[in-house]
C-alpha cells in the first residue's frame, strides 16, 4: 500500500475572517486522501475559537516532527515562523496567503485542489532559499539564531542614534552612524531592506545586502557583499543597549555585545508556483516599473 502524504500545518491565530477559509483546505486535503499534523496553538485556535470541522490528524506540540510538506495559513510574517518551525528540517513550505502583499505566501485557496495535486505530481518549483545564522560574544542568542529574511541592528528607547562598526572577514568596512542597519538575504530584499532603500535581489543570488537605516551621512548607501563572508557588528549607543530583530523576532543586547553573521549551512525550501516567475512577482505586486502618468492619463 502506498504511504499517505502528510502535512505540517501552521497558521495565523490572530486574524479570525482571514482564517475562516481554512476549512477549504481541510476539505481539499480529505478529498486528495492527504494526513494533516496541526500545530496544537492552531488547532486549538480552529477549534475553540472558529467551530472548525477538522479531519482526523496528529498534533504538533514541539518542533520534533515529520511531515512531506508544510502549508503556513497566512501571510508572510506566519511564513517566516513556519520557516523557523520547520528549521533544518528541509521540508518545503507551500505559503496560502490570508494576508496583504504575500511575496512568499503566494498561492490562493482558490486553486488549493490544483496546487496540492501539483505538488503530488512534482509540477510544482522548489526554491532553495539561503538562510543567516547570527551568533555573539556573549554566548548563544536567546531566541531561534536563524533568519530567512534579514537580520537588523536597531536603536532601542532613545531618540539618538547608535554607531555600528562593521568588519567584513576581519577586515575594517566602516562604522555606520544610523538609527539601525539591515542585514538581509535576497529572499529578504523585498522585505524591510526594500522599505529603507535595499535593492531587489533576484533568488538564487549568493549575496547579502547591508543597508543603514536612516544614515547621518550623504557618502552612505546600501551595499551586496558575496554570502561567503563573514560579518561582525560592534554596536555603541548612549544607553548602552540596542535590538537585534532576527525575522521579527527581538531581543535586547548590550553595548559590551559583538554580533557574527554569516550564511547557515541549511537552506529553507520554498514551494513556488510552475507559472509564475520572480519577475512577473515583482510587475504585479510591486507594481514594478509602472508609471502612474500612464494610469492618470487612461483615466481622463
Amino acid at each position: 500500500m502506498e504511504r499517505a502524504i502528510v502535512c505540517a500545518i501552521f497558521g495565523n491565530t490572530y486574524q479570525p475572517k482571514k482564517c475562516e477559509a481554512v476549512q477549504k483546505l481541510f476539505d481539499a486535503l480529505t478529498a486528495l486522501g492527504i494526513v494533516p499534523v496541526i500545530d496544537r496553538p492552531f488547532f486549538d485556535y480552529l477549534k475553540n475559537e472558529m467551530r472548525i470541522t477538522i479531519p482526523h490528524h496528529e498534533l504538533i506540540t514541539n518542533d520534533d516532527f515529520e511531515a512531506d510538506f508544510a502549508v503556513s495559513m497566512g501571510g508572510d510574517g506566519t511564513f517566516l515562523t513556519t520557516a523557523m518551525r520547520v528549521g533544518k528540517k528541509q521540508i518545503p513550505i507551500l505559503g496560502i496567503n490570508t494576508g496583504r502583499l504575500g511575496f512568499l505566501a503566494d498561492f490562493s485557496l482558490d486553486i488549493i485542489v490544483q496546487t496540492l495535486n501539483n505538488f503530488r505530481n512534482g509540477k510544482l518549483r522548489q526554491e532553495q532559499c539561503n538562510v543567516l545564522q547570527v551568533e555573539c560574544s556573549e554566548g548563544t542568542m536567546q531566541g531561534y539564531p536563524f533568519a530567512l529574511n534579514e537580520v537588523a541592528v536597531l536603536k532601542r528607547d532613545n531618540s539618538s542614534m547608535i554607531s555600528i562598526r562593521v568588519d567584513v572577514n576581519g577586515e575594517y568596512l566602516t562604522t555606520y552612524q544610523a538609527d539601525g542597519l539591515v542585514i538581509n538575504t535576497p529572499t529578504g530584499s523585498t522585505a524591510y531592506a526594500l522599505s529603507v532603500g535595499g535593492p531587489v535581489m533576484l533568488p538564487g543570488s549568493q549575496i547579502i545586502g547591508l543597508v543603514p537605516v536612516a544614515p547621518h551621512g550623504l557618502t552612505v548607501r546600501p551595499l551586496t557583499l558575496p554570502d561567503n563572508l563573514e560579518i561582525t557588528l560592534t554596536v555603541e549607543s548612549r544607553s548602552h543597549n540596542f535590538l537585534v530583530a532576527i525575522d521579527g523576532r527581538s531581543e535586547s543586547c548590550q553595548d559590551s555585545t559583538k554580533l557574527i553573521i554569516r550564511k547557515a549551512s541549511h537552506q529553507v525550501v520554498v514551494l513556488k508556483r510552475p507559472d509564475t516567475t520572480f519577475l512577473h512577482t515583482l510587475r504585479s505586486k510591486l507594481l514594478w516599473g509602472s508609471d502612474a502618468r500612464t494610469s492618470q492619463l487612461k483615466n481622463e
